[in-house]
Order: C-alpha cells, then sequence, then structure tokens
C-alpha cells in the first residue's frame, strides 16, 4: 500500500521526524501537522488516506478529532503517551481503527497502518460474504466457518463472537461492543462470557489455543482477529 497518503498529527517535532522516517521508507506519501486546527485543515486540502493521532494536541484535545476525521472517510490511528484503559476504549468507541501507546515500536506501527489502510479500501468486512484468516474462514453469509476446508461446529455466541470480529478484521472490537451486540445491553460488563466464548473458539481455529496468534487479547479493551502469515 505504499504510495497512500498519511497525515502525522503531533506536537513533538521529534516523534514526526521518527514517524517521518519509518513511514518514508515505505513509500508512503507523509504530510504533517503539530496541533489539531492545521491537522482538520489538512484533511481537508491534502485528502490523506489514514491519521496517525496524538491525543496531547496543544489546541484541543484529540479525542475530539476522531469522530470529525472519520465522518471523512479517513482511517485513524490513535499514537499516544495515554495508557489509561478508559482512553484506549473511548477512542476505540469513537471510531479509531487502533491505539498503539508512546513509546512505541515503528514496525508495529507500520503493521497498524497496513491494517487500518486494508479495511479502509475494503470497506467493512460485513458487506463481504467471507473472511479469511490463515486457513479458518469465516462465512458471513451462509453463517459457516470452516478451518482447512472442514466445516467447525460452534455455539451460536461463538459464531457471534468471531463474526464480529471477521467483520472488523485486523482491528480491536472492544469488550463493551462484542458483550452489546452478541449478548446483550444487559451483559456489558459480564467479562467472564468473553473469556469462555474466546477460549472455546480457540480450541477450535487455533493451532496451539495455548499461545494464539489469531483471536488475539487486547488486555483490558477487546479482542483481534489477524492472520498469523501476516
Amino acid at each position: 500500500m505504499g504510495g497512500s497518503k498519511i497525515l502525522v498529527v503531533d506536537d513533538e517535532p521529534s516523534i514526526r521526524r521518527l514517524v517521518r522516517g519509518a513511514l518514508g521508507r515505505e513509500g508512503y506519501e507523509i504530510v504533517e501537522a503539530a496541533d489539531a486546527r492545521a491537522a482538520l485543515a489538512s484533511i481537508d486540502v491534502d485528502k490523506p488516506d489514514a491519521v496517525l493521532l496524538d491525543l496531547g494536541l496543544p489546541d484541543r484535545d484529540g479525542i475530539e478529532l476522531i469522530q470529525l476525521i472519520k465522518s471523512k472517510g479517513v482511517a485513524v490511528l490513535v499514537i499516544s503517551a495515554r495508557e489509561a484503559t478508559t482512553e484506549k476504549v473511548a477512542a476505540l468507541d469513537l471510531g479509531a481503527d487502533d491505539y498503539v501507546t508512546k513509546p512505541f515500536d515503528t514496525d508495529e506501527v507500520l503493521a497498524r497502518v497496513r491494517a487500518a489502510l486494508r479495511h479502509r479500501i475494503h470497506g467493512n468486512n460485513a458487506q463481504q460474504p467471507a473472511v479469511r484468516v490463515g486457513d479458518v474462514e469465516i462465512d458471513l453469509e451462509a453463517r459457516r466457518v470452516t478451518r482447512g476446508g472442514e466445516t467447525i461446529h460452534l455455539r451460536p455466541k461463538e459464531y457471534g463472537f468471531i463474526a464480529e470480529l471477521a467483520r472488523s478484521a485486523g482491528k480491536v472490537v472492544t469488550h463493551s461492543h462484542l458483550l452489546r451486540t452478541v449478548w446483550g445491553p444487559a451483559h456489558e460488563n459480564d467479562l467472564d462470557y468473553l473469556r469462555v466464548a474466546a477460549r472455546g473458539l480457540r480450541k477450535k481455529l487455533e493451532p496451539d489455543p495455548a499461545f494464539p496468534r489469531m483471536i488475539v487479547n487486547e488486555p483490558a479493551v477487546g479482542y483481534r482477529l489477524v492472520d498469523p502469515a501476516i
């Protein structure tokens, strides 16, 4: 996806320089902004494909920009020193495609950027008939999951869980979203339901359930469906 345009929004020149170097080596076109006002202007003028957004901006809290940016069809990857779970969940629930905390590994940022751009290019996976990760295929139209071509029997809640992850493959899906969508609003705090469902799915779909590489836990935040080959 080299050639995509990325807007880096951070008031620290050293961070912008680090990210610019890493993204530039991968062939991305980079534009920069040091505050919220410049970022919003750049989105209208430069029309980036994705925004790497710091939350601690001097003129406005970055969390307030997420919905504004997403409304323009742009992928948003938050890169912030804020480590609180509430901040991460709030950003993701507002539509951020991902959340990386500082200090960060540039290879991780590049992988998250690629995932966000893939999701933007291909659109919502809910509109696709099937999503494939490794040797597992989730057929959202037929409500069927196969592994290596063989149908895997899932309990209804297990299917609901994996289907929600598949619709946002590569992105973190928060605990609260999964519980509201699959179990209903009354169970939004019943995290044990998620742990049981994840454990069951890993036994059925992961090569080594003790070391999951496909259904990945983001501690205290949610789960992510990733392709082990990527």
